[in-house]
């Protein structure tokens, strides 16, 4: 999928509609949008001319919304950020597609123990605000992650995390009504271009 391809992808998620007039208007009303759009370009363009270019523009973004999604990181289609406030994510993480994030969220690392590493989160994820999802874990697809949680565990698909300590509620279409405009899930281990346009 290219560039092109996931911010039209990411517009759907807000606006269930991606023409160009559809993303212009969302860009200028919708501070998650312009931020993840920024991010898919700084993403693309990793090298080349325009690679210091659009990192320091993202650099920039950040500081003004409080959005930190690491450069390294792979986030698949249909990035949805649901209200302007602090959302950090390791840049070594891994986003699955039509997922939703918080004011609050941290997805970040362990440094040692068994779950040292960082998280890789599914398909349909909905994160709550001030959800707390680190270590080497995996977070399945179809999962709701409660306000306030603190994730240090894998999740199976199909679950609602919720408390501190978590718990784990099995319950089929956990994120039904929270994650909306759904856009079609990508391949596992399909890749960015590193070109505008491109694919692979």
């Amino acid at each position: 999928m290219n560039v092109i391809e996931l911010i039209r992808s990411d517009c759907f998620r807000y606006a269930a509609a991606s023409s160009r007039k559809d993303m212009l208007k969302t860009r200028m009303i919708q501070e998650g949008f312009r931020y993840t759009t920024m991010l898919r370009k700084a993403l693309a363009h990793r090298t080349g001319p325009l690679h210091v270019w659009y990192r320091f523009r993202l650099l920039r973004l950040s500081k003004k919304t409080g959005f930190q999604i690491g450069y390294g990181a792979h986030v698949d289609a249909g990035l949805f950020i649901g209200h302007r406030g602090t959302v950090i994510v390791n840049g070594e993480a891994r986003l699955g597609s039509n997922v939703n994030l918080s004011p609050g969220v941290v997805i970040g690392q362990e440094n040692r123990g068994r779950r040292a590493g960082v998280p890789q989160i599914g398909n349909r994820v909905w994160f709550g605000s001030n959800a707390v999802v680190v270590g080497g874990i995996h977070i399945g697809n179809d999962v709701l992650i409660a306000p306030n949680a603190y994730v240090n565990f894998d999740v199976p698909d199909h679950s609602i995390v919720v408390g501190n300590p978590a718990r784990i509620i099995h319950r089929e279409n956990a994120t039904q009504g929270y994650c909306h405009n759904l856009v079609p899930e990508l391949v596992p281990d399909e890749e960015y271009s590193v070109t505008e346009g491109g694919a692979r």
